[in-house]
């Protein structure tokens, strides 16, 4: 597992606070298929690679991205809502990334856990209804919440705030770059969940 600690941080945290997908949960393949068939209704170039690249990104900000480099007028804001319209029934199908499920399984009620993500309120507590683990998490932090978005370290802030716990004093576990650089300037110790994975599957 890699963990990106500073020298001031206990060994066992305080608080844990976790990404939702790709990291509690396997939506990542499920919005994918959500994102094709938008790129293909509105005519607008979304590589598999870059999506994977933005993950914890709001949709909403990268439907703004591409409008402004594609030169493709769009009410980015109502066709974010159109893209969580299609990933909405598919959430039936998500699984739990049980490795990292059974980490907030293990520290509850022991430790206040929280989960900070990119995506809306709306769809993140669905998902975790879903998959049964929503009382596990004493808050739940979405891009709604702050104004600045993964990399930027607010929602992982806001989260420690809300479980009263400081952030040099909590763990927080992400599966991609920006969500690792996000953690990293929050000043909280950092788990790659891609690596974790790995470890298991090796």
């Amino acid at each position: 597992m890699a963990l990106s600690r500073n020298n001031h941080q206990p060994s066992l945290p305080q608080g844990i606070i976790f990404d939702c997908d790709g990291t509690l949960a396997d939506t990542m393949p499920l919005h994918w298929r959500a994102w094709q068939v938008i790129a293909s209704r509105h005519q607008f170039r979304f590589p598999q690679d870059r999506f994977y690249a933005l993950g914890g990104v709001p949709s909403r900000d990268i439907l703004k991205m591409l409008s402004e480099e594609q030169g493709l007028p769009m009410d980015h804001l109502a066709v974010a809502r159109e893209k969580e319209a299609e990933y909405r029934p598919l959430i039936a199908q998500v699984e739990p990334i049980n490795t990292v499920v059974g980490v907030a399984r293990e520290h509850y009620g022991r430790i206040p856990l929280a989960v900070a993500s990119g995506g809306t309120r709306k769809i993140i507590e669905q998902v975790l209804e879903h998959l049964g683990i929503r009382p596990l998490f004493a808050a739940i932090v979405t891009s709604e919440d702050v104004v600045n978005q993964k990399p930027a370290p607010d929602i992982f802030l806001e989260a420690a705030r809300r479980i009263g716990v400081p952030p040099q004093f909590c763990r927080a576990y992400e599966d991609t770059d920006l969500g690792m650089r996000a953690i990293r300037a929050a000043g909280m110790e950092a788990v790659d969940v891609r690596e974790m994975l790995v470890m298991r599957d090796a």
